[in-house]
């Protein structure tokens, strides 16, 4: 391939100086100690620093400030620091398009030609002819609020817009006329967690929480409460159709509208796992809801209806998902009958132009069957190649529907796919300057402490020599049922175009398996994640791809729980720790925004005292000891971030700075007017891994890239 892209390579590495480069100038900004005492079961707990999760006070902002002046004038320093943020720019300077969809008489789609912060969206009329519909990159000059989804009425006529501001997980609702452009009534604020669901064009229903008190950023949201929305009303005047029961409270309130209009689906959780589901029908105003469930046992939604057959996807008895129907006048799961059982393998379900699209999860690998309404096999559909593909639902009168496909070293392609004859045939393909003929992608499965076989893809340019001095990142997430399955990342590309490995394992806690993979890595089986990721990082080392002095961690969220956690267990094995937006106090992560839902997979210090215990000892707050030397580590996360307050990683960051022993830097970089990650501007975005790449290669002692053409 001829290239155009600017490439780098790394040309020194030399483990000696990396034992010389010991010598550091690095001075903290000094973070006070306001001791606050709490009893756990009889255990003492002491929090220097709960002072930090004030996010009003001046006292923080003065810290965030103080704390950023340091990590950017370190990374300042690095020499290939703008070369890689340059390197990221370029490959990502290509027009990306989105899969159309038809919404009244329009098609509409978006485009990105290049390195637009935001989305552009488009739309095209019967005609053909094309025109802008909505532009995000005009809402604020920085990029910082953006269009976070668009929901259509059945016909096409009215839109609403959810707006996001810096990064938070607060919305607005805007409606507008699609013909005109126009606003029609007013703007619906303060909405969290919550899409808007259409019935007819004369408004929709919505969930969120009642305004805390104290900050919105990171007060206490337990009660979510379902809406209905009349268009041309005031948003006070919404009715509350379900949650506002002080005694029967619940964390997660979801409703939809079926696809023909007929029935109101409700779905209530109190944990991130495990909803209640009840149904109404909407054409008889003198019906009552029905319950379909009422305990949180399972995942179970309702997927299609005809008339009043109910289509509903379920693990209840079925760890790794099956599609059963019911009929909505007795729909208890004593008469539900398998439509498409239980198999090995994790089942997603997708509808569309009249079929279900069973999407299976083979170790992080995707394979598609289409089925007609009886669970009648129509075909298993032929996929591009080893790797994810998504997109597999429409509406019900369509003919064609558009899927995507990629992997770690494939872009984002798009197919149009036939649901008559199961021809699938390329929509659209990026022309990015990346050759993926030159690079491997690789699964293993490698084993973990207790045994365990654990699924990993690395992914590397090939040629490269198994001498143990390739930098290589390690990523991980292993928590709330969620699976990691391949998606290409330009600034990886970049980085494994400079020679490195990018390894991202499948640890439990995660959903690959199904729901007994989760269940092995939540509560007190935490620590499984926490071995899985350990032995991942053994694999490459013994297996020559890396060493100690070469190897970076990363993860984002719950996993950053999992970086803090192995680097202060094994401090010994990495030699970068990356840990973003991470829960990083798990005795209190409970009592901010939203976070007492993720109790189904952490436990809480409260429950009881061996789960305190448990939590006590891995909680990477509670357990930087002295006199250890830790990774180099550089913690990441932003300053409006609603979901993981930042208060995790600031008090994570005071404990390693307050114990800093050896010279390896500990520094949090704090992102401002950027949340937990949804609606970050693309120019953020590059320069945050750009500087966690320039971090993590600094760190191993590379010394200078090279240029070449």
């Amino acid at each position: 391939m001829k290239k155009t892209l600017i490439a780098l390579s790394i040309i020194s590495f030399f483990a000696c100086k990396q034992q010389e480069k010991k010598e550091s100038t690095l001075v903290y900004p000094t973070t006070k100690k306001v001791a606050v005492e709490e009893d756990y079961f009889g255990t003492k707990v002491v929090d220097n620093y709960r002072w930090l999760e004030d996010d009003l006070s001046e006292e923080t902002e003065a810290w965030v400030k103080s704390q950023n002046e340091v990590t950017f004038s370190y990374l300042a320093k690095i020499p290939y620091r703008e070369q890689l943020k340059k390197s990221m720019l370029d490959l990502n300077s290509y027009e990306k398009i989105g899969a159309p969809s038809k919404e009244g008489k329009y098609i509409y789609y978006a485009k990105n030609s290049g390195l637009q912060n935001h989305w552009v969206h488009y739309r095209k009329d019967e005609a053909g002819n094309e025109e802008l519909f909505i532009d995000p990159n005009t809402f604020s000059k920085d990029g910082t609020t953006a269009l976070a989804g668009m929901t259509f009425t059945k016909d096409g006529s009215m839109v609403v817009l959810y707006i996001q501001e810096a990064g938070a997980d607060w919305k607005s609702m805007v409606v507008l006329d699609t013909e005109t452009k126009e606003v029609i009534g007013d703007t619906i604020k303060d909405i969290k967690f919550s899409g808007a669901s259409w019935i007819g064009n004369k408004g929709f229903y919505y969930s969120t929480y009642q305004k805390p008190e104290g900050s919105n950023l990171t007060a206490k949201t337990d009660q979510h409460i379902i809406y209905y929305h009349e268009l041309n009303t005031p948003q006070s005047e919404d009715k509350i159709i379900y949650g506002a029961k002080p005694e029967e409270k619940h964390r997660y309130a979801g409703a939809y509208v079926t696809e023909d209009q007929n029935y109101l689906v409700i779905t209530l959780q109190n944990s991130t796992y495990g909803n209640k589901l009840l149904i109404k029908e909407l054409s008889n105003k003198e019906a009552g809801l029905i319950t379909v469930l009422d305990h949180f046992d399972s995942e179970t939604y309702v997927v299609e209806n005809e008339g009043s057959k109910l289509y509903i996807s379920t693990d209840l008895d079925a760890p790794n998902k099956r599609l059963v129907s019911t009929d909505i006048s007795n729909p208890g799961s004593e008469n539900w009958v398998d439509v498409i059982p239980e198999t090995e393998n994790v089942l997603e379900i997708g509808t569309g132009g009249g079929y279900f699209f069973g999407k299976y999860t083979e170790a992080a690998i995707t394979k598609v069957k289409q089925f007609d309404y009886d669970g009648g096999l129509v075909r298993e559909i032929e996929l591009p190649g080893i790797g994810t593909a998504e997109g597999f639902g429409c509406k019900k009168e369509e003919k064609e529907l558009y899927y995507t496909f990629s992997n770690y070293i494939t872009p984002k392609s798009y197919y149009k796919y036939s649901l008559e004859t199961g021809e699938s045939e390329l929509y659209w393909k990026p022309e990015i300057n990346f050759n993926s003929d030159d690079y491997e992608s690789k699964q293993v499965f490698y084993t973990s402490k207790d045994g365990t076989k654990i699924p990993m893809i690395i992914n590397y340019k090939k040629g490269i020599e198994l001498n143990g001095k390739n930098p290589t990142l390690l990523y991980g997430y292993g928590g709330f049922n969620i699976m990691v399955t391949p998606s290409f990342k330009s600034s990886n590309a970049v980085w494994m175009e400079n020679g490195g490995i990018y390894a991202v394992a499948n640890l439990r806690g995660g959903g690959e398996y199904g729901k007994k993979w989760h269940i092995a890595g939540t509560q007190q089986q935490k620590q499984n994640v926490f071995d899985d990721f350990i032995a991942a990082g053994e694999y490459l080392i013994q297996e020559k791809y890396t060493s100690t002095d070469y190897l970076a961690i990363h993860g984002r969220s719950n996993g950053g729980l999992l970086v803090g956690a192995t680097m202060l267990q094994r401090p010994d094995l990495f030699k970068v720790a990356l840990p973003g937006v991470g829960v990083l106090d798990m005795l209190r992560y409970h009592k901010f925004t939203a976070g007492a839902g993720w109790a189904y997979d952490y436990g809480t210090a409260d429950d009881n005292k061996e789960m305190f215990e448990y939590l006590y000892r891995y909680s990477p707050v509670h357990n930087v000891k002295e006199n250890v030397e830790y990774p180099a580590v550089m913690i990441t996360t932003g300053d409006h971030d609603d979901r993981v307050v930042p208060a995790h990683s600031f008090k994570f960051a005071a404990e390693l700075q307050a114990k800093q022993f050896g010279n390896n830097p500990r520094l949090i970089r704090i992102e401002t007017n950027a949340g937990h990650g949804s609606g970050k501007p693309l120019d953020k975005q590059i320069e945050e891994r750009a500087d966690m790449f320039a971090f993590a290669l600094y760190n191993m002692g590379v010394e200078s890239l090279s240029v070449s053409e």
